[in-house]
């Protein structure tokens, strides 16, 4: 009689031991299921007696499946972007914006060839410098939107547009005083204002950036178009007209050169602020 339950709590534990056995060796494989991607590890985890382990075992499988894969590859992405972006930033000086800048600085000395061959008074010649200038004019319109577009801006691009600018309006200014079209006290006012700024805004960069304004903008455009006038041998009204365009070119000029020295100075004034605050704020 006692031999009995003996063997039957002898085959029961037994039982249990090759459960315990049997559940000890499972968890392996669908953990490598579940890391595989399977959704069998998850289930055999909670399947398992040892659940305290199992489980987070496969809970964290399974995020590695979808979430994880995701977390990864928004973790490399942006790093690879802003490789690629660093890349294209130091390696592309030779992109779109940049040669409509190079071929606006090799159109300088065109113009003033072709401005003053002849004597400077031939209408053909005028003519062709004037599409020079178009040309060069037009280019400043594009070059800028396309390196801010495409991400194309480069340190030579910011040191060599605004020096095609100048260059480009200062030559014709120039050639026209010297040539008597246009009196010298307006070449001066403009490129007075123009270096001005320039240097300007070299002054107050550390403490930011001046934006450029539409004021601004107007100001070039119609600079362009009064000096284009010029350059052409435009006679009756044509050079009547020409004279109020100028006219209106150098108002804007003075305005907006004053509008610029106004925000420089309010820039200035609150950088030497922010700064001042900073370092008490850190002293403190």
């Amino acid at each position: 009689m006692t031999g009995v339950p003996a063997s039957a709590a002898g085959g029961s534990a037994g039982a249990r031991r090759a459960a315990a056995g049997a559940a000890a060796a499972t968890p392996a494989a669908p953990a490598t299921r579940s890391a595989e991607g399977g959704a069998s590890g998850a289930s055999a985890g909670v399947g398992d007696g040892g659940t305290a382990r199992a489980v987070p075992g496969a809970g964290e499988a399974v995020p590695g499946d979808d979430s994880g894969l995701d977390a990864q590859g928004e973790g490399k992405t942006p790093r690879g972007g802003k490789i690629a972006a660093a890349a294209v930033n130091q390696a592309s000086v030779w992109n779109i914006a940049n040669l409509l800048t190079m071929l606006r600085l090799v159109l300088v000395p065109a113009f003033v060839a072709l401005m003053l061959a002849d004597g400077g008074y031939d209408p053909a010649w005028r003519a062709l410098a004037w599409a020079a200038f178009a040309v060069a004019m037009i280019t400043d319109l594009f070059d800028g939107h396309l390196a801010r577009t495409y991400n194309l801006v480069t340190d030579f691009g910011k040191i060599a547009d605004p020096i095609a600018d100048k260059a480009i309006m200062g030559a014709a200014l120039i050639c026209l005083s010297a040539l008597g079209d246009l009196p010298w006290w307006v070449t001066g006012v403009i490129l007075g204002r123009e270096l001005g700024v320039t240097l300007l805004r070299f002054l107050v960069i550390r403490y930011g950036v001046i934006p450029a304004s539409r004021g601004g903008k107007l100001k070039t455009l119609t600079q362009g178009v009064a000096v284009g006038m010029y350059v052409l041998a435009l006679t009756g009204w044509l050079a009547t007209l020409r004279w109020w365009v100028m006219a209106a070119a150098v108002v804007l000029t003075v305005v907006t050169g004053l509008d610029y020295v106004k925000q420089a100075i309010v820039l200035r004034r609150q950088g030497i602020a922010e700064r001042k605050a900073a370092l008490e704020e850190k002293e403190a």
